[in-house]
């Protein structure tokens, strides 16, 4: 429940921000090299985009028509290094099941020909593991709500941000390293985590040893403070008590007791 209206509250919050004009989209490009195209039929293209690399991981498929509809002109284009995308998205993220964070406010694409704009339809982005939880779909579907009520983004108002986003697109190279770079920084936390596991077990393991030999000293010490029991001395018995004694005679008695005068 909490999470519904945590997500009510900022689906609310941007709408109002983009009546109001302020939602501003960012934008993102990536090489015709991570574009898949099929064959065209009746003009159109099915196309795909892929991107798993923090703070990347979406799909994105439609379909594409040629700014002149020529059917074979993207298909040429891409060997040629002529053909790019840019992603427009909100600053939404969400974190993934990797601990990284990632972009998933997505509501728009568009494919180019070198610089000219293609025609784009039945546009639909998919989250990709490890940020496509609930909780990321949800801003997803908010974000797509609110760039619909941006209006269009690929005229004139936002021309300069999207070349200077052509101008550094994203290629297999550097998803590439930063793939590398997240696998580096997860290395790097599970030795951490595999360090302190190791230290725990240690610490287990000697834990007995070090009540016992504090057991052994506490008693070693209460030995030593204990009082020493004093051995019973025996009972001096007088001169007249071994003249009565019964296993003597009168006679020896009476002895015994001359002797002692």
């Amino acid at each position: 429940m909490k999470k519904i209206l945590v997500l009510l509250v900022m689906a609310l919050a941007m709408l109002g921000y983009a009546q109001e004009g302020t939602l501003k989209p960012k934008f993102q490009a990536f090489t015709g090299a991570l574009v898949k195209l099929k064959p065209a039929q009746n003009g159109y293209h099915k196309f795909s985009l892929k991107v798993e690399a923090a703070p990347w991981a979406f799909q994105a498929i439609g379909e594409v028509r040629a700014p002149n509809g020529d059917p074979d002109l993207l298909i040429n284009a891409l060997f040629d290094g002529d053909v790019y995308a840019v992603l427009a998205y909100v600053d939404q993220t969400a974190s993934g099941t990797d601990g990284q964070e990632y972009n998933v406010g997505l509501f728009d694409m568009m494919l180019y020909y070198d610089e000219e704009a293609t025609s784009i339809r039945n546009l639909k982005f998919k989250l990709l593991p490890p940020a496509n939880d609930e909780w990321a779909m949800g801003i997803l579907k908010d974000a797509l709500e609110s760039g619909s009520l941006i209006g269009n983004v690929w005229g004139g108002k936002y021309d300069g941000a999207i070349t200077k986003a052509s101008a550094n697109p994203m290629d297999k190279q550097k998803l590439k390293s930063m793939k590398k770079q997240h696998a580096s920084a997860e290395e790097s936390m599970s030795d951490d985590n595999d360090r302190r596991s190791r230290m725990k077990s240690k610490a287990k393991e000697e834990e007995p040893v070090v009540k016992k030999k504090k057991k052994k000293k506490v008693v070693e010490e209460e030995e030593e403070e204990a009082p020493k029991k004093k051995k019973k001395k025996k009972k001096k018995v007088s001169s007249e008590d071994e003249c009565d004694d019964p296993s003597l005679s009168i006679k020896e008695k009476r002895r015994c007791r001359m002797n002692q005068r």
